[in-house]
């Protein structure tokens, strides 16, 4: 499945975040020892998956994804591997006809809040107006790939984030 998405860096905390749908994320990327892994498992609320995800070309708002469901308790034996986690809480915040699904990190990432859009079709998502509580697009950006992120600490990006002019966030 090719997945089209762009990605944003929060500028300010939309009305109503608190009362949206939310879920708790945990990735643990493998292997360990890879500066971008690019295999996931995932608890995503009450379920489970493994998935691979590595982009179509050199455009980072293709992807080619692939996953396969476990089950709790093969994702638990998963877990025992070494690999490197990232904790996010997942808020889905309707905005125009869609939802922007909104991760807000936890533990050494706290502060990094990222907000990703999923379109249908190319002209969808080449035709999409950034909304005014995102401050800029990061799509392309390599250092803010969830196998980039994994494993860090906001200190670590920080300097990245400056960029933007992005200000840690707690949500």
């Amino acid at each position: 499945m090719i997945e089209l998405e762009k990605t944003y860096l929060l500028k300010f905390v939309p009305d109503g975040l608190h009362n949206c749908e939310n879920k708790e994320i945990i990735d643990i990327y493998i292997p360990k020892t890879r500066e971008h892994p690019t295999l996931r498992i995932r608890k995503d609320g009450g379920k489970f998956e493994v998935t691979k995800k590595e982009p179509v070309t050199d455009d980072s708002s293709k992807q080619m994804e692939q996953t396969i469901k476990l089950l709790e308790e093969e994702f638990k034996e998963f877990q025992k591997l070494d690999g490197k986690v990232v904790h996010k809480i997942r808020y889905f915040y309707k905005y125009q006809d869609r939802f922007a699904e909104i991760d807000v990190f936890q533990g050494e990432l706290k502060g990094l809040v990222l907000i990703d859009f999923e379109f249908d079709t190319e002209k969808e998502k080449d035709e999409f107006e950034m909304p005014d509580f995102c401050l800029a697009e990061v799509t392309h950006e390599f250092f803010l790939a969830g196998g980039m992120l994994c494993g860090k600490s906001y200190e670590n990006i920080e300097n990245d984030l400056k960029r933007f002019n992005y200000e840690k966030i707690i949500v």
